[in-house]
């Protein structure tokens, strides 16, 4: 484990992120493993380190599907992320620090397209959901779904 500070993961983020490794390692049809992961970078652009946690979570799938994530952009950077989410094919995992998901990063991706069921704020004791965005090809609009593996004792498939 990384270094233990209050912008680390808690035990039980340690193991959601092993549970999240297993889950998105390609053995699930309805988790398919990822070709390219985004966590937001640990560091702020002035050199500061910033909160761990999204890096901490992917880092064990990223060393499983032997991906290195990409960590140039961090909070604030929304816009550029979803720009580059946009462009890519196939299976993207972005991992964000939770309150800027559903604030800041969906609507960048999502633009002035409306999508039934994307939350507009993330509850902050939701860390046991994945939002799922499909499209066929990248003129063709995107689908949303709320997604629930339920992987640890106490989590829920109730929609935030």
């Amino acid at each position: 484990m990384a270094n233990r500070t209050n912008k680390s993961l808690v035990v039980r983020g340690w193991h959601r992120a092993g549970s999240w490794a297993v889950l998105f390692s390609g053995s699930y049809r309805d988790f398919p493993a990822p070709g390219v992961i985004y966590a937001a970078s640990p560091v702020s652009g002035a050199g500061e380190e910033i909160s761990q946690r999204p890096l901490q979570t992917v880092r064990p799938l990223a060393e499983r599907l032997h991906l290195t994530p990409i960590t140039h952009w961090g909070h604030g950077d929304e816009n550029r992320v979803a720009a580059d989410v946009a462009k890519r094919t196939g299976v993207v995992l972005v991992c964000w620090e939770h309150k800027l998901i559903a604030r800041a990063l969906l609507p960048a991706l999502l633009g002035t397209q409306e999508v039934p069921g994307v939350p507009s704020k993330w509850r902050g004791d939701r860390f046991d959901v994945v939002l799922r965005l499909d499209r066929a090809a990248a003129t063709e609009p995107w689908s949303f779904q709320q997604q629930f593996p339920r992987l640890l004792s106490g989590d829920t498939d109730v929609p935030m």
